[in-house]
């Protein structure tokens, strides 16, 4: 019995060693991006942990307003770390369901002015703006037009309304009444060229027929950074725009 009992923790010892070294090399050699204990780092490619990181900055509609300032203070260290210039935002509450909590400014820095500029967004949806446009937007812009990216027009992020706009009570906010969702209308290229969602995401407009693979190249890796992102080809009301937000749910359409 004492002889089985010693085998049992001996094994137990070697597994347990065995584990030590797989997370060793795991942590030496795994990309930082897929490992969910490495911090966030907006110059790497978008990987297994990369939403999850950006995750941990979201605020509970609970949370205590030191905690929103904790997080948010994070959050927005993390842009500067990137090189990106960043403010904070006035909070807002209009008593009813749109409510602003830790939302920030980004005014310059290392990232793709947006059109117009100012918008108050969530922290986390800036950080997932940025990842986007550093290692989504750009790239594709040089690969297929051969031209860096002036801006990002845009319809905004902040609207107090419910979902579609819609006026029944019962129907559920849209993340727009949060500061939390952007939608993008078009990508002005730094030769001139506008490449719009409403003219060109069959690659029939002005931009040209590779405009579409452009745009569609857009949306797929934005599907892996943010929550929802929603498209043209989802339904009529996003005909003339890329709708991007940081929602607990997922959609990509």
């Amino acid at each position: 019995m004492k002889r089985d009992l010693a085998d049992f923790w001996n094994l137990l010892w070697e597994a347990a060693l065995g584990l030590c070294a797989a997370f060793a090399m795991l942590n030496l050699f795994a990309p930082p991006q897929d490992l969910p204990w490495k911090p966030l780092d907006l110059d790497r490619p978008i990987g297994q942990a990369t939403a999850a990181k950006v995750a941990d900055f979201e605020i509970s509609r609970l949370a205590a307003p030191e905690e929103v300032r904790g997080v948010t203070e994070a959050c927005m260290q993390v842009l500067r770390d990137a090189g990106v210039e960043v403010e904070r935002a006035p909070d807002r509450d209009d008593g009813g369901f749109c409510v602003v909590r830790g939302a920030v400014r980004i005014t310059g820095g290392d990232v793709t002015p947006l059109s117009p500029g100012g918008l108050v967004m969530q922290c986390p949806l800036a950080v997932r703006y940025v990842i986007w446009d550093r290692q989504v937007l750009r790239p594709a812009a040089r690969e297929t037009f051969g031209s860096e990216v002036a801006s990002v027009q845009n319809f905004g992020t902040y609207s107090c309304r419910r979902i579609y706009g819609q006026e029944d009570p019962g129907a559920r906010p849209s993340e727009h009444a949060r500061a939390n969702a952007l939608d993008v209308a078009a990508i002005r290229l730094e030769d001139g060229r506008v490449v719009s969602i409403a003219s060109d995401w069959r690659g029939t407009g002005p931009a040209g027929p590779d405009s579409r693979s452009f745009l569609k190249r857009l949306r797929d890796g934005a599907c892996r950074v943010f929550s929802t992102v929603l498209t043209p080809d989802y339904n009529e009301a996003h005909a003339d725009h890329l709708h991007l937000d940081g929602a607990p749910r997922g959609l990509c359409a």
